[in-house]
């Protein structure tokens, strides 16, 4: 009988360590499985960290170049600023001067250029007048000159108004480009059919009108003189 009771007791604590082992086994495997997964997310949150700061490196040294590139930018834009500025200011300064001391400028050489009928192109002798006035300036240093266009009495106000600034503009766009004159040393009008050197209705008489004067004005007295008497000698020549 004990026997009996001893091999019962036994049994039972064998059968009650083999549950409890279960038990245990089977609270205990979930919560492995749930750490290894946290684990496996923790690792991938890692890798993703780590692509995102690499990306964030490059974009970071995208923004540092361009903003260099941006500052450099900024200087030349600044640079170039400030240099306008001085050609602005020196060109104001010369504006100024001459305003200034206008009454010291004479007219020291003229020329006049005539031009076929409704048309605002340079003849040869036209070309050679101005080439001549353009050789006397080659010592000058305070000048500047007065182009003055002007049509017959032929055709609209509107029309003649604007063919006559057109003639002083090709004798502007000559003197620039052939003689290397500054375009601020040239001032142009067209005055259309006003002011005309003949008042008769002939032929002979509307081609004299057909025109432009060149006048050139200086202050440099140590020229003035020998300029003015060329640019007589010139006007007395034939054309």
């Amino acid at each position: 009988m004990k026997h009996t009771v001893a091999i019962v007791l036994g049994s039972v604590l064998v059968l009650g360590g083999c549950a409890t082992k279960k038990y245990v086994q089977t609270r205990v495997d979930p919560v492995n499985t749930k750490v290894d997964q946290v684990n496996t997310s923790l690792g991938e949150t890692q890798k993703q960290l780590g692509a995102d700061e690499t990306k964030l490196s490059a974009t970071t040294e995208k923004a540092e170049s361009a903003d260099s590139r941006a500052t450099d930018a900024l200087g030349r834009a600044d640079a170039a600023s400030k240099k306008a500025d001085q050609v602005r200011s020196d060109l104001r300064n010369e504006l100024s001067q001459t305003v200034a001391n206008l009454d010291d400028y004479k007219a020291v050489g003229n020329a006049t250029v005539l031009f076929k009928f409704n048309s605002d192109k340079l003849s040869d002798d036209d070309k050679q007048q101005l080439d001549q006035l353009a050789q006397q300036m080659n010592s000058m240093k305070r000048y500047f000159i007065a182009i003055e266009g002007f049509t017959d009495r032929i055709g609209t106000p509107e029309y003649n108004l604007d063919l006559s600034r057109r003639r002083a503009q090709a004798v502007q766009t000559y003197l620039v480009a052939q003689h290397n004159i500054p375009v601020y040393r040239l001032q142009i009008v067209g005055l259309g059919k006003d002011k005309p050197v003949d008042e008769g209705k002939t032929r002979e008489a509307r081609a004299k009108n057909r025109r432009v004067e060149v006048t050139v004005f200086n202050a440099d007295t140590n020229v003035s003189a020998g300029a003015a008497q060329g640019a007589s000698s010139a006007q007395q020549q034939p054309r």
